[in-house]
Formats: structure tokens, sequence, C-alpha cells
């Protein structure tokens, strides 16, 4: 679900109210996401601009965001015309869902220019454009060539031409509504969903004009669910049930953060979910091979019966056959031994010998094979649920680790900037009322790292019969309330964490043993105890920021 006109109409006013602002800084966190670090009366703030197709917005932020190492050309370009600049006005296009900056800055010899920057937050068609003051693109996030547009060209040099109106009612200006006509085709600003809420709000009878003087009033955002997906505006939605309510940019930030997060993985992590879905694919399908060339090794005695009985017979004559029937010596029944036709006895005797060490000697090579694979699965499994729930620094410790494991190769550029000291992973930590710490990883090298790397005599948590994060309380005696929130981290964070009553494991940290040879986040439970939880989401939310 996307923002509409009405509701980025009270996201501009939050933004206004800072003006004006001097740009210090632009990133380009994503190929849809444009960071831009500003100082202005509100102090410092980062106003994030995304173009997403699905989760376009604008808003300030306090998270913290990736900077990828290299500036696209866009972003070189915004550098060097808007470094510096101060934004005097921002202004939305009546009830549209676009807006324009007007910016001034000093150009190379210093003299002082006019630039506008449009932002356009209209799903797919989503963009940013810098114009100058002779209405010229200088460049655009989304070029559009002549070809794919005949009427609206976004080309460096071409002539900018605004979107055009759509030629509805101001909702909070005229508020004569025909029945008849769905909202979304009267008034501007008005998405299908919003329109369903005001319809059904009016059927029960309130009046459209306390609806939009409702909206108008407005400073908070509210969130429900509805068919598993979040839906949300700025007044309560009665149409779908109960809804939560949370300031304008940190609900927005609470709905789109972690979503555009997963696109953001993928862009700027070289897609290693596909790489680790690929490899569990490969290895599940190798697994049932396997288990089948074991089960047909097992049954390799009746090719030594078959050698022992051509050498018992003292058969000789065998070229042309393919099949000779001797008595078996314990039973005389009749055994069918298959021969190369090629072959004389003597050489299909020793054929079936080789065949029978070759058999014998790969039962021990397929028991390893199998349980190599077995950990692979289990290991890439492991992967693909902490990606679940990855931030993007943790995603990159994921890649490192896959790198260091020999599974995934290390770009050359990326090796030149390597700094010279390795860089610890950094796991995360809470306090709780109490004043104890409870840390948790998100993925093997921080598992690895708090877990090797901290008292021995603390409590060690982990889901048991899922993978998941190890967690660890910083107390050697914790108390209930602690022992249940650390065990409700471990069942949260794991594969189990939409399940009900997950086992989770705890124990002394002195109690868990390294396994030699093993994959990073792999330990081995001396004696441990067991505590039964079900996730909970609204605790765990109270000290993390999910």
């Amino acid at each position: 679900m996307a923002l509409d006109g009405i509701l980025l109409s009270k996201l501009i006013p939050e933004i206004q109210a800072t003006l004006p602002f001097r740009i210090q800084k632009i990133y380009m966190t994503s190929q849809t996401e444009l960071l831009l670090q500003t100082h202005g009366t509100a102090g410092k703030k980062q106003l994030l601009i995304s173009t997403h197709s699905v989760y376009n917005r604008i808003l300030f932020t306090n998270r913290s965001y990736p900077t990828p190492n290299e500036p696209s050309n866009f972003v070189m370009v915004l550098r060097k015309y808007l470094e510096g600049s101060i934004v005097e006005k921002i202004q939305q296009a009546e009830l549209d869902r676009w807006m324009v900056f007007d910016i001034r800055h000093h150009n190379e010899i210093g003299d002082l220019e006019y630039l506008k920057l449009y932002v356009e937050l209209m799903g797919k068609y989503a963009n940013v454009i810098l114009v100058n003051a002779q209405n010229r693109i200088i460049d655009a996030m989304k070029r559009i060539p002549p070809f794919e547009n005949s009427r609206r060209t976004i080309q460096a040099g071409a002539e900018f031409s605004e979107t055009p109106s759509q030629d509805k009612k101001n909702p909070f200006i005229e508020q004569n509504v025909d029945m008849n006509i769905s909202l979304t085709k009267q008034f501007s600003g008005f998405s299908p969903f919003l329109a369903k809420e005001v319809e059904y709000r009016m059927s029960k009878g309130q009046s459209f004009h306390s609806i939009m003087e409702e909206i108008s009033n407005s400073k908070s955002i509210f969130i429900a669910n509805s068919d598993n997906e979040p839906v949300f505006h700025c007044i309560e939605l009665t149409s779908v049930g109960p809804c939560k309510e949370y300031p304008l940019f940190e609900g927005i930030d609470i709905l789109y953060f972690h979503r555009e997060e997963k696109e953001r993985i993928k862009q700027l992590s070289g897609d290693i979910q596909h790489f680790i879905t690929r490899q569990l694919k490969h290895q599940s399908t190798k697994l049932p091979r396997l288990i089948e060339e074991y089960e047909a090794a097992k049954d390799c005695d009746k090719w030594r019966e078959y050698g022992d009985l051509l050498y018992a017979y003292q058969i000789t004559d065998t070229k042309g056959l393919k099949e000779i029937t001797l008595n078996s010596f314990v039973d005389d029944a009749p055994v069918h031994i298959p021969l190369d036709p090629k072959l004389d006895g003597k050489g299909n005797a020793r054929k079936v010998f080789q065949k029978y060490n070759k058999l014998k000697k790969g039962q021990v090579y397929l028991q390893e094979q199998i349980q190599l694979c077995q950990m692979e699965i289990d290991y890439f499994s492991g992967l693909s649920e902490q990606l679940k729930y990855a931030d993007f620094e943790t995603a990159m410790e994921i890649r490192e680790e896959l790198v260091k494991q020999g599974y995934l190769f290390e770009k050359e550029k990326v090796k030149k900037k390597k700094k010279k000291k390795d860089v610890s992973p950094s796991y995360t930590t809470i306090t709780t009322e109490q004043g104890i710490s409870i840390s948790f990883g998100k993925n093997n090298l921080q598992n690895d790292a708090l877990t090797w790397h901290t008292k021995k005599s603390n409590i060690w948590f982990h889901t048991k019969d899922y993978h998941g994060s190890h967690v660890v309380v910083h107390d050697d005696n914790p108390d209930e309330y602690t022992m249940r929130l650390a065990a409700n981290i471990a069942a949260y964070f794991s594969a189990g964490r939409m399940s009900s009553s997950v086992p989770v494991a705890y124990c002394p940290i002195k109690n868990l043993k390294k396994i030699p040879g093993a994959k990073p986040g792999m330990v081995e439970l001396g004696k441990y105890k067991m505590i039964y939880i079900d996730p909970d989401e609204e605790q765990i939310n109270q000290y993390i920021k999910l």
C-alpha cells in the first residue's frame, strides 16, 4: 500500500516547519533511495526520499542507512549542484503525489543560482528530477527516453514539463459529495483505501465534512492489518478494526523500513539470498541420490558371492555370455550372475570382486558425504533463516562469512579497500529494568563472537531443534523475568518465531563445547535445562526497535 495525496499533504507541513535548511551530504542508499543530511532551524536531520514503486515516501528518519562505496552518477550530479545549497521552499502540487523543492546555491564561480528539485511519488512512475532556472532537466534518478514516453521525456537537457493536474475537487474546500460517483473520481488526493474508509463512515452516519475535519487535524498515522497486509492512514480505520496509533514519521518508518531493507540487501549485498537458496536446492537434490547409492552399496555382499561361485565352479569360458546361473553354497538355490561378454571366467570373477571392494569402501565414503550434505543443508537453512530478520550490516557479515568459508569470492575492489584490522561482529545488547544486560547475535559470526568471548558463568539460551540466535544473559543467577525475556528473544529470532511453546535450551556458557571442523555458529551442549515460551513481539519491541 502506497501513500496517497492526502496523506502526503500531512507529511509536507512537517518538513516545511524545518525550513530553511542546508543540504550538507547526499547519499544514495539503494537504487531507489536518496538520503539527504540537512541542517536547519530544527537542527540536524536526515530526509529520506524513496522512489520505490510500492514503498515510495518522503520523511525525516532517525534510522541508520548503509551507504555504498561508490556513488552513482546521479548522486555525483546532486552533490555537485545541491551540497551546501539552501532549500527555501517545499510545495505540494495541490493534493497530487508530487512536490517541488525551491533551492538556491552558488555555482563554481560563486554566482547565485536557483534550482528546482521535483519529487514525484506516483507508484512505478516515482522519480526525482533536478531542473535548472531555464526549466531544463539537469538529471533524473530514472531517465525516460522519448521512445518510452513521447508526451513526457525525462532526459538531461530536455525541457521539463510538470505532471498535468487531475482537475478534481479539493476535498478540504469543496465538500459536496455525489454518492453515485466514487470519491476517487470526484476528489483529488483520495486513494481507493481512503475512499472505502470514508464511504464506510458515511454509511454509519458521519458527515463528509466532519471526516475531512478529522483528517485535517490529525497528527498521527493509524496502522492495522487487513488480510495479513498492513493498511494505514491518518484517521482511525473503523472499516478494518483495531489499529495502533503512531506519530506520522515514526509510523511510516515502521511500515516501510524493514520491507524496503530486504530490497536494499538484495541490491547492495550481491543477492546472497539467491545464492543461499541455490545452495539449499542443490544439496537437497543431492542428498536423496547419496542415500540411494548408499543403500545400493550396503548390498555389496552379493558381489562377493558371485566371485566365490565363479572361482569355486572354475568357470572359464564365459565370452559371449551376459549371465550365468550357479547353485548357492548355502541352500543350493540358483544364483543368477551378470557377466561381461567380453571377459572369460577369471576376468568376470576379478570384475565382480572389484565391484564388491568398491562398494564396500564406498559405504564409508557415502556415509561421510551424506553427513556433509546434511550439515550443508543445516548450515544454509540457518543462513536463510538469519536473512529473514537481518538488517544490512548483519547481511554483510553473512556475506563475509560465506567468503571466509570459501563459498563466495571477494571482489577485488573490496579487497583493496579492506581495513588492515578486521572489525569484530557487533551483536545486539539490551538492558532490563533490573539492570541486567542481555545480548544476542543475528548471524553466525555474531553468535560466535558472543558465545566464545563472554564470561563462562553467564547463561546461554538457544532454541532446541530450530535455527536461531545465541542469547546470553550477563548474569550468573538471573531472575525469572530476565530468563523468560531471554528465552523470548531466542524464540523470536529463530525459525520457530510463528510457533507456540517453542523449546529453548539454556545453560552456563561453560557447559558448551566447540565442535572441531564445524561451521560457524555450531556448538555442542553439555548439561542443560529447558524452558517453553510463546514468542511475544510486543515484549521485544519494548527493548528493540523492530
